[in-house]
């Protein structure tokens, strides 16, 4: 009587194939590129490429830096454009509305209405004077000066304050909290006292302060600035050297012997771009918004030179009867100063990683 196992056995060693006599395409590698399955979702890709494709799926973001970059280039351009200058006065030609050649279908056609106490009259001040080649895109203010030249004139002002501000800010602030939370200890308490001690009293003051003291000027409004718009850069660089000082990249630098300055400006500062970048961003409309306020209340600087500021000051007193004169500086600002947050959201969104979508 035969055994199962041993039946079993026979069986499948006579249903086994011969692996000695197998031919050479018998088997087939299943890892090459054409079976390979990669997920894409992880796929390493590079830190400010991807942000690039965060930030520009932002769609406030990308309109706000395309409108900043066409009031730069007015801003460069826009006072050549036009055979005026920003201190030319012709008093005959004072108070004309806007007037576009080519555009007076639109309504640019020099005609304004005016609200007396009798009441709405429309005057149209190029045609009673046969001014037919005469044209004021903006209009012309109370001496007869271009509202359009000023405007751009104005802007410049305006960015260029900015810049030098924000400049100060990076170069001063980013180093003295970066250089604060490194040391720690004394040296850490030392300088944050100062900050907050400036910090304490209102910015608005100080800055009003440092204008009587020094003459009226664009420098005295840069100085004055850039004496306290620091503090949020310096707050935020301490704050994430705090948290990276210790991290282990940090440390394996310094048990190789590199030196302080070397682990704050090469090791670290690398690290927290994006968080200067956003910071500087904010910083902006912040000097931008000072500058005007300190023009507004009589402290920019002196005439014939012109910023938002100042237009709007000399303007505010005809909003009632020649609004124009108002409409175009304020909306410039505006727009400004509403486009930097724009694009200071969109890139403090795009260049956190902790907002990154799986």
């Amino acid at each position: 009587m035969s055994n199962p196992e041993t039946n079993a056995n026979i069986l499948r060693n006579e249903a086994a194939p011969d692996m000695n006599n197998l031919p050479a395409d018998a088997f087939e590698l299943k890892h090459n590129d054409i079976h390979a399955h990669i997920d894409t979702n992880f796929a390493s890709q590079n830190f400010w490429l991807d942000a690039y494709k965060r930030f520009v799926k932002n769609k406030g973001a990308v309109i706000g830096l395309l409108l900043i970059v066409i009031i730069i280039f007015f801003a460069v351009v826009g006072p050549w454009m036009t055979p005026y200058t920003y201190n030319q006065q012709t008093i005959q030609q004072q108070n004309l509305a806007p007037r576009i050649k080519g555009l007076e279908w639109l309504g640019f056609n020099g005609t304004e209405s005016i609200i007396t106490s009798s009441g709405t009259i429309e005057k149209n001040g190029y045609e009673a004077n046969d001014w037919d080649d005469v044209y004021y895109w903006f209009g012309s203010d109370n001496l007869g000066r271009d509202i359009f030249t000023r405007v751009w004139e104005g802007t410049r002002i305006s960015l260029l304050v900015a810049l030098v501000a924000v400049t100060v800010d990076i170069l001063f602030g980013l180093s003295y909290g970066l250089i604060s939370g490194y040391f720690g200890g004394k040296a850490d308490m030392i300088m944050q006292r100062i900050a907050e001690l400036l910090n304490s009293i209102p910015n608005l003051v100080i800055v009003t302060l440092m204008i009587l003291v020094m003459s009226p000027g664009l420098g005295a409004i840069i100085v004055a600035i850039s004496l306290i718009g620091w503090i949020p850069m310096a707050r935020i660089a301490r704050a994430q050297m705090l948290k990276l000082k210790e991290q282990e990249y940090v440390l394996a630098s310094r048990s190789l012997g590199a030196s302080p300055l070397h682990l704050i400006f090469n090791t670290v500062m690398p690290n927290i771009i994006g968080q200067i970048i956003t910071q500087t961003m904010f910083s902006i409309p912040s000097a931008i918004f000072t500058e005007a306020f300190l023009a507004f209340v009589g402290l920019g600087i002196p005439a014939p030179l012109a910023s938002l500021g100042t237009m709007i000051n000399d303007a505010y007193k005809f909003a009632t009867t020649h609004t124009y004169m108002i409409i175009f500086p304020l909306m410039i600002l505006s727009l400004l100063m509403l486009c930097c947050n724009l694009v200071a959201d969109g890139l403090r969104d795009a260049l956190d990683p902790q907002q990154k979508e799986m």
